[in-house]
C-alpha cells in the first residue's frame, strides 16, 4: 500500500522564506553572532537574495546602524552609486567628524556636486570611507548589507574594499551576496574583512523544490511533474518557480516524453548566447537536446557531420559542459536543453526525433523517438512503443514503461486491439510500481470517465484504491461501485475482495475480517485462474494469521510459497516473501532474515519497484536494529525515509522505524518528533495498523528520553488498540517489556506483573524466545522493587546470556545496564564497563549517554534502594515507587538526589510527587516532611 503524505508542516506563502538552507543558514548566523562577516555566493537564481534578506532581518536589530545597497547591471557604470546608497542617508552624522579634505571629497562623491574622482581624490576618498565607518561604529555596531556585489560600480567596490581590509576590531560587519560560477568568489573575498566566511548556496533537493513550489502556491502538482521541474531546473529555486508558473498558466500539460514548457523569461536568460552559433550548430544542439544520452557518435549517426566542431564552439560559449573524459555531450545546465527544445518549431523537433529514431542503438530510445516524430495515430508505432515499454519493465524501469505506454495509447486507434484505454491502464499500473501514484490516479480517473467494459473499469478502480495508500478511508465510496462493476466474474471479484481485506485491516482495524476477506479473495482468484491475485491474497492471509498468533499461519505461508509463483509477487512487499521475512523476524531468526531481505531488496531495485524498495529498506533496518547494529539501522531507516518522502510512499511506516533507530543510535529528540508526527498522520488517515505501531515507537523513545509516565500513557493505548485489532503475538510490536519497565519505574508493580504474566503465556505458546527474555528482565526489575536484589541480579544475568545467544545485541546491552544498576555494592565507574562496552559495540549513542550519566552521578544505590527506607504508616496506601520517593523526601533528599538513587529521571520524580500529593491530600514537600516529624514525635 502507499502513503501520500509529507512529514513537514506546510510552509506559509512568504517570498522570503528560506527553504532547504538550514546548515548554511546556521553557519552564517553563527558567524554573524561572533561579530564576523559573511559572503554568500552562487549562480543566478540560487536564492542568495532570499537568504540575505532573512539574515538581515535577524541581525538588523542587533546593529545600531544598517547600511544597504543593491546594485544592478544597468547602473554599474555610474561611479560612487553604491557608496551613495550606503552612506548617503548617514552623511550628516559623520561629516563633522571627518577632516575637512576627507569630508569635502566624500560629499562631492556622494552628491555629485564637484568633480571628485578616484584618480584625483583617491587617498582622501579612501580614508573618508574608512573614517566614516569608524565614526558610525562609535555609536554601536554597524551592519553593511550589499546584494548583487558583482554589479557594484568599480569606484564603490574599490573604496569599500580598502576600508574593509583596515577596519580591524571596529564593530563593522559585512553581509554580502555575489553571483558566481564555480569558485570565482575569491576576488570578492579579498575585498571583504579578513574574518569573512564564504558560504556557497547549492542546488535544492527534489523534496526542497516541492516545498518551495507549495510555498509559492503551486499546489497539487503530481510528483512526476515536480521531479521533472527539479531535473530541468537543476535545483535552482528561481528556475523551478518560473517552470512552476509556466505550468500553472499552461492549460495543456506537456505530452509524455516531451520536456516541460519553458517560459520566455528563462529562455532569454539561458539562450542569449545561442545567436552566436551558426544555424547548423543550433540544429546540432537541438538534436542533442532531444536525445536522452547524446554523444558525438550519436549526433554523427543522426546526420550531424560537423558535430565535433559545433559542440566545441557551443562549449566555448558556455552552452555545453566540457567533458575531458568520455564521449558524452552534456549541457551546462539542464534548463539550456529544455529551453532550446521549447524554442524550436514543431517540425524541427519532429525532424530531430526522426533522425534519432534510426541513429539510436537502444530499442527503447528508437521507439520513443519514432513516437515523437510521428503525428496522429499509427498502429505500428503504437505496437513498437508497447514492446519498448515491456522491455523497460523487464529492465527495472517502470517509470519509463509508463511514459512509453502513454505514448503508445496516444498512437493507438480508437478501435485498436488492444485499445488505447487498455494501454493507458497498463501505464497507470507501471506508474504505481514506479511510485508515481499521482500520475497513476489521474490516468485511472480519466479512463473511468468513458470506460464501459467491466474489466477495464475494475482495473481502473484498483489503481485508484492503490493510489490512496494507507488512507483507504478516503476512497470508501469506491467499493460499492467497483463491486457493481465486477458483477459475478470471479477474477474481478477476487481483485475487489483483496482490497476489501486491506480496508478491513487499515480502516476497521479488524484482523479477523481482513483474514476472511483475503481467504475469500484467494478462493475466487483460484476459481478464475488468476494466480497472481491468489498469491497476494494468500500472503495477506498468512501475514494476518501471523500477527494474530493464529495456529494456521505456518500452513498458509507454505500455501503462499507453493509453485507456480509469479516472479513479481515473489518479491513484492505484500507477497509471500515479505510475509516469510516477517515470520523470520518475529521468530528471532535474525541472520536468515537479513540475508532474505537483502536478496529481496536487490531484486526490487533491479525491477524498479519503488514502494517495495522503501518497504524492504525498513525491514532490513529493523533486522539490523534487532541485531544491535544501531548505526547501520539508522543509515538504512534514514534512506528509507528519504525515498518515502521523495516518492510519497510509505512515509508513516518509514517515520516509525526511523524514530526507533534515532532513539537507539542517533538523536532522541529527532526520534521523538518523528514518532509524534507518525501518530498524528496515522490519526488523520484513520489508519489503525500504523497508529499502534507509531504509538509503540513513541513509547520506546519516551523511555529512552527518561519519560516513564509518557511511555506508560503511549503503550497503554497500544495495548488497547492491539486488543481491538485481535493481535495476540507479542513479537509484532515488542512493546510489552518497555511497558513493564516503565510501570515499575512509576510505581505500578501490580499492573506490570499482570502484563508480564499475560504476555508470557502468549509468548510461550508461540515460542517467542527474545520476548520471553525481555519479559524476564521486567520480572527481575519487579523483584528488585520488592527488595529481592540477589534474585533479580541472578535473573538479569541469565536474561543477558539468553539474549546474547539469540543475537539480540541491543536488548543484551540494555540488560547489562539494568544489571549494573542493581548491583548491591557501591557501583563505581568500572561496574558499568560491560554495559558501556555492549552499547559501544551497538553504536547505541543515546543509551551510552545514559551510562555516562549514571557514572557521573556516582549513585551508590541500586535502582530500587536496599534496604528500602522506613516507611511511615501514612504512606502505606501509596504504590511502591511513590512510597520510596516520599520516604526519601522525608530524609531531606532533593529531586535530583532521588533521581540518582532510584535511577530515574528528575521528571519522573516530579510526576511521582504530584501523585503522592494528590493521594495524601497535601500540597508540597513541606507537608511530607511534617509527616516524618509527626512519626518521630510518636
Amino acid at each position: 500500500m502507499t502513503v501520500r503524505r509529507d512529514f513537514q508542516e506546510p510552509a506559509r506563502c512568504r517570498p522570503d522564506l528560506v527553504i532547504g538552507r538550514d546548515e548554511l543558514f546556521t553557519a552564517a548566523r553563527d558567524q554573524l553572532g561572533r561579530g564576523g562577516s559573511v559572503l554568500l555566493h552562487g549562480p543566478a537564481g540560487i536564492g542568495k537574495s532570499t537568504v540575505l534578506r532573512s539574515l538581515t532581518a535577524d541581525y538588523a536589530r542587533a546593529a545600531r546602524t544598517v547600511l544597504r545597497c543593491s546594485a544592478t547591471e544597468s547602473e554599474s557604470h555610474l561611479p560612487f552609486l553604491a557608496l551613495a546608497d550606503l552612506l548617503g542617508q548617514v552623511l550628516h552624522r559623520v561629516s563633522d567628524k571627518l577632516p575637512a579634505a576627507q569630508s569635502t571629497a566624500l560629499e562631492s562623491a556622494l552628491t555629485g556636486r564637484g568633480e571628485s574622482t578616484l584618480q584625483r581624490d583617491g587617498l582622501a576618498l579612501r580614508l573618508a570611507v574608512l573614517s566614516a565607518l569608524r565614526a558610525l561604529a562609535v555609536d554601536g555596531p554597524v551592519l553593511v548589507v550589499a546584494d548583487d556585489v558583482q554589479w557594484l560600480d568599480s569606484a564603490s567596490a574599490e573604496l569599500l574594499g580598502f576600508a574593509a581590509r583596515r577596519l580591524g576590531d571596529t564593530p563593522v560587519q559585512l553581509l554580502a551576496a555575489v553571483r558566481t560560477d564555480g569558485q570565482e568568489y575569491d576576488r570578492h573575498l579579498r575585498a571583504a574583512p579578513p574574518d569573512t566566511l564564504a558560504v556557497r548556496l547549492g542546488a535544492l533537493s527534489r523534496a526542497q523544490v516541492s516545498a518551495l513550489l507549495e510555498n509559492r502556491g503551486y499546489t497539487g502538482l503530481p510528483r512526476s511533474t515536480v521531479r521533472d521541474i527539479h531535473r530541468t531546473s537543476g535545483g535552482n529555486p528561481l528556475f523551478a518557480l518560473e517552470l512552476g508558473r509556466a505550468l500553472a498558466e499552461n492549460p495543456t500539460p506537456p505530452r509524455p516524453g516531451e520536456p516541460l514548457p519553458v517560459p520566455t523569461s528563462l529562455r532569454a536568460l539561458v539562450l542569449s548566447r545561442l545567436e552566436m552559433l551558426s544555424a547548423e550548430a543550433r540544429h546540432t544542439l537541438l538534436v542533442a537536446s532531444a536525445g536522452a544520452r547524446p554523444t558525438l557518435a550519436l549526433l554523427r549517426a543522426a546526420g550531424r557531420e560537423n558535430a565535433e566542431a559545433e559542440t566545441a564552439r557551443a562549449a566555448e560559449l558556455g552552452l555545453l559542459a566540457t567533458e575531458p573524459e568520455g564521449p558524452a555531450v552534456r549541457f551546462a545546465h539542464p534548463l539550456i536543453s529544455a529551453a532550446l527544445y521549447a524554442e524550436a518549431p514543431a517540425h524541427e523537433r519532429r525532424a530531430a526525433h526522426a533522425a534519432l529514431s534510426t541513429a539510436a542503438s537502444d530499442p527503447i530510445e528508437r521507439a520513443r523517438h519514432l513516437a515523437l516524430a510521428t503525428a496522429g495515430t499509427d498502429p505500428g508505432v503504437a505496437a513498437r512503443l508497447a514492446g519498448a515499454a515491456a522491455l523497460a519493465r523487464d529492465r527495472g524501469a517502470p517509470s519509463v514503461a509508463a511514459s512509453l505506454m502513454l505514448l503508445s495509447a496516444r498512437h493507438t486507434p480508437a478501435n485498436g486491439a488492444p485499445g488505447p484505454d487498455e494501454r493507458r491502464l497498463q501505464a497507470a499500473e507501471d506508474a504505481i510500481m514506479a511510485g508515481e501514484v499521482d500520475l497513476a490516479r489521474d490516468i485511472a480517473r480519466e479512463v473511468l470517465t468513458r470506460a464501459t467494459v467491466p474489466a477495464d473499469r475494475v482495473r481502473a478502480w484498483m489503481v485508484v484504491i492503490e493510489a490512496a495508500g494507507q488512507a483507504l478511508g478516503e476512497v470508501d465510496a469506491v467499493f460499492p461501485q467497483v463491486l457493481a462493476d465486477a458483477g459475478d466474474d470471479p477474477r474481478l471479484l477476487a481483485l475487489v475482495h483483496y482490497q476489501l481485506a486491506w480496508r478491513a485491516l487499515v480502516v476497521e482495524g479488524d484482523f479477523a475480517e481482513g483474514r476472511e476477506e483475503a481467504a475469500h479473495a484467494a478462493e475466487l482468484a483460484a476459481r478464475g485462474g488468476d494466480r497472481r491475485t491468489e498469491l497476494l491474497a494468500l500472503a495477506f492471509q498468512a501475514q494476518a494469521e501471523t500477527l494474530m498468533g493464529h495456529p494456521d499461519a505456518p500452513a498458509t505461508i507454505k500455501r503462499a510459497l507453493k509453485e507456480p509463483q509469479d516472479p513479481q509477487v515473489a518479491c513484492h512487499h505484500n507477497g509471500a516473501g515479505s510475509t516469510r521475512l516477517r515470520w523470520l523476524l518475529m521468530g528471532d531468526q535474525l541472520s536468515e532474515a537479513r540475508s532474505t531481505v537483502t536478496a529481496l531488496l536487490r531484486e526490487v531495485r533491479r525491477r524498479g519497484m519503488v514502494e517495495s524498495e522503501v518497504h524492504f529498506l525498513r525491514m532490513l533496518a529493523e533486522a539490523e536494529l534487532r541485531s544491535g547494529h544501531c548505526g547501520r539501522a539508522l543509515d538504512l531507516s534514514r534512506e528509507s525515509l528519504r525515498l518515502a518522502r521523495d516518492s510519497g510512499i510509505g512515509e508513516v511506516a518509514s517515520a516509525v522505524l526511523t524514530s526507533l533507530a534515532e532513539a537507539s543510535g542517533g538523536d532522541v529528540q529527532r526520534g521523538l518528533a518523528l514518532a509524534e508526527e507518525a501518530v498524528r498522520h496515522a490519526e488523520d488517515d484513520g489508519d489503525q495498523i500504523y497508529m499502534s505501531r507509531a504509538l509503540a515507537a513513541l513509547g520506546y523513545v519516551q523511555l529512552v528520553a527518561g519519560d516513564a509516565p509518557g511511555t506508560v500513557r503511549s503503550l497503554r493505548r497500544v495495548r488497547e488498540l492491539e486488543h481491538g485489532l485481535g493481535v495476540t503475538d507479542p513479537a509484532r510490536g515488542r512493546w510489552h517489556g518497555d511497558l513493564a519497565e516503565a510501570l515499575v519505574l512509576i510505581g505500578e508493580p501490580d499492573e506490570a506483573r499482570d502484563l508480564i504474566e499475560v504476555t508470557r503465556e502468549q509468548a510461550l505458546r508461540l515460542g517467542r524466545e527474545s520476548t520471553l527474555a525481555v519479559l524476564d528482565r521486567g520480572e527481575a526489575l519487579l523483584r528488585a522493587a520488592r527488595g529481592e536484589h540477589d534474585a533479580a541480579c541472578a535473573q538479569l544475568t541469565s536474561v543477558q546470556d539468553r539474549l546474547a545467544k539469540l543475537g539480540c545485541g541491543l536488548e543484551e546491552a540494555r540488560t547489562a545496564f539494568a544489571l549494573a544498576r542493581l548491583r548491591t555494592r557501591r557501583p563505581g565507574p568500572t561496574s558499568y564497563d560491560e554495559a558501556a562496552r555492549l552499547f559501544r559495540r551497538c553504536r547505541a549513542l543515546p543509551w551510552l549517554r545514559q551510562v555516562d550519566a549514571a557514572i557521573a552521578s556516582g549513585a551508590a544505590e541500586p535502582a530500587v534502594p536496599a534496604p528500602a527506607p522506613v516507611v511511615p504508616d501514612a504512606l502505606e496506601g501509596l504504590a511502591s515507587m511513590e512510597r520510596q520517593v516520599a520516604a526519601l523526601v522525608m530524609e531531606g533528599a532533593t529531586n535530583r538526589e532521588i533521581a540518582g538513587r532510584l535511577f530515574i529521571s528528575v521528571k519522573t520524580v516530579e510526576a511521582t510527587l504530584t501523585r503522592v500529593y494528590r493521594k495524601l491530600g497535601i500540597r508540597s514537600r513541606v507537608d511530607i516532611v511534617r509527616l516524618a516529624a509527626a512519626r518521630h514525635a510518636r
